[in-house]
């Protein structure tokens, strides 16, 4: 009875070992097998990468700014193409790159090369070496926006500037798709032994952003700097909400090739937009105006200008010899006299408050880290003498383009600050919001009585002063204020052009604001660039 109960119990145990075994097998077997199957294939195989391990970043439109460019890659071992004159020549005739950069990559160090194609080619005397496949780049063959949407750390895949560094957190979560190549024994490509791997995130994680930026506008804008040779920046920015449409800045960069561009003399890794202080010269003369209307200037008051201007022995010149002229002349024509005078009325301690108030000397904060908040003088450095120079935008005062069109978006507004940002929301992989920015609230920082004269006078600038020879017909006439502004630039002095301004002049949409380095004059270099975008803008959204 006893040895009966041992058996039982035996052949129990063993039942439920095999059971248990049985169990494991299926798991390693069935469940596990294409966990397993992977592991061995990259074993004998090589693993390249189809697609960037970054999430996609979006226009308003949630059109695709990265990860849209698509490559033909051939991908071969280097032994095989490196002393065939015939494949040579056949593959350099395909290839995207150029001579020099097609036999940098023959003699670099990499067995297995990866050659981009503008198209594929068919040759049956290869086909058993030769893997052709569809890589998706992390930029536009363009560098489209690059100074907004910055580069990354290749090696470690970590955001070094821009909207790549500000949501790194969320850009490094995201799909990935990779091509792994096995060998056979030789070391041949085994062409049906190759498959595509795809490991992929939940796809409600956030792995996206969305800019407000507007693609067609940023293309118009860059398209226009380029042909115009201007180096500076441009901004444009919808007035109705505070987004900022597009955002350039010159000279450019290639966002692969970011070792070039360390010692550039010229600041290509700049973004000029926001990063870098100007003297904003004649455009400050609308703070100067505003400030002295609060004060209680008289519109109807008149100034002598005799074509300069002297404090303390320091002759200023003035743009011309005016003569008597009053206060929207004066402005209208950037009259240095005249606005040095009314400095002088008014006095640099409530002129500087007032810039404080309008944000100069401060970040915008529109959701980039790199942004500069610009100088304003304090101190004694806004005694005596220096009422001339800030009377006319220029000394210690330093201002960035954004800074600019913050201000015209003020007055464009009537008074009213409407935050400026170039961040929408957070998105998942499909470009669905899963984080909409809530934006600051709307505040009225000057009178709506001040701004309407303002207002007023930037459009006569364009109709009859130092804007008049844009032609903003077609664009349902416009409003804004030129600047020219001596600087120290690479140790040499030099003239800025500036011009930032509205459109259409009733119920304007856009401000677009010009910065061009070393453009000698804003009437000249910067004025007819906001002519053309905003042109541009108009036929492909028109304004009514």
């Amino acid at each position: 009875m006893f040895s009966k109960r041992r058996l039982i119990l035996f052949g129990s145990i063993t039942f439920i070992l095999f059971f248990l075994l049985g169990i494991r097998l299926y798991y390693i077997q069935i469940i596990k097998h294409p966990t397993y199957s992977e592991m061995a294939l990259r074993q004998r195989s090589r693993e390249i990468s189809l697609n960037p391990k970054r999430g996609t970043i979006y226009d308003r439109n949630l059109n695709p700014i990265t990860n849209s460019e698509l490559v033909n890659l051939l991908i071969i071992p280097k032994d095989i193409i490196k002393n065939d004159n015939e494949l040579n020549r056949i593959v350099l005739s395909h290839t995207v790159l150029t001579n020099k950069e097609y036999y940098e990559l023959l003699n670099s160090s990499t067995n297995l090369l990866k050659i981009p194609l503008r198209e594929k080619f068919n040759i049956d005397k290869y086909k058993n070496n030769i893997f052709f496949a569809e890589m998706v780049e992390r930029y536009n063959n363009k560098s489209l926006l690059s100074h907004v949407i910055g580069y990354i750390n290749k090696s470690e895949n970590i955001g070094e500037a821009g909207i790549e560094k500000v949501y790194d957190e969320f850009l490094r979560s995201s799909n990935e798709k990779s091509l792994v190549i096995e060998y056979d024994k030789n070391r041949k490509i085994v062409l049906n032994g190759s498959e595509y791997v795809n490991e992929i995130s939940d796809p409600n994680n956030p792995t996206g952003v969305k800019l407000t930026i507007d693609l067609k506008i940023q293309e118009i804008v860059e398209d226009i700097m380029d042909k115009e040779k201007t180096r500076g920046a441009v901004i444009v920015a919808d007035v109705e909400n505070g987004n900022i449409l597009a955002m350039a800045s010159r000279p450019n960069f290639d966002q692969d090739e970011i070792e070039k561009y360390l010692d550039d003399d010229k600041m290509a890794l700049y973004n000029k937009a926001i990063q870098v202080g100007y003297p904003p010269g004649s455009i400050f003369k609308i703070v100067v105006l505003i400030a002295a209307l609060e004060d209680g200037l008289d519109v109807e008051e008149e100034f002598y200008c005799p074509g300069y201007e002297e404090i303390n022995n320091i002759r200023i010149k003035c743009t011309g010899i005016h003569g008597n002229i009053d206060l929207e002349e004066a402005f209208s024509l950037s009259c240095n006299s005249a606005f040095i005078q009314i400095g002088k009325k008014v006095g640099a301690e409530k002129i500087i408050e007032l810039a404080k108030r309008l944000n100069f000397g401060e970040k915008i904060k529109t959701g980039l880290l790199e942004e500069n908040a610009g100088r304003l003088p304090e101190g004694d450095n806004i005694k005596g003498p220096a009422i001339g120079n800030i009377s006319i935008g220029q000394g210690m005062i330093e201002a960035t383009p954004l800074q600019i069109t913050n201000l015209l978006m003020i007055i464009a507004n009537r008074g009213i600050q409407k935050h400026l940002t170039i961040v929408d929301s957070i998105t998942n992989n499909k470009g669905q919001s899963i984080k909409e920015f809530i934006k600051e609230p709307n505040k009225n920082v000057i009178s709506s009585s001040v701004a309407d004269i303002v207002y007023d006078y930037l459009i006569t600038v364009v109709k009859e002063g130092t804007g008049r020879n844009i032609d903003v017909k077609d664009i349902g006439g416009a409003g804004g204020k030129t600047g020219s502004a001596e600087a120290v630039l690479y140790n040499d002095v030099t003239i800025h052009g500036w011009f930032s301004g509205f459109f259409p002049e009733n119920n304007p949409k856009y401000v677009i604001t010009v910065f061009a380095e070393e453009g000698h004059s804003g009437s000249k270099s910067a004025a007819p660039v906001f002519e053309k975008i905003s042109k541009e803008i108009c036929n492909i959204y028109p304004l009514y």
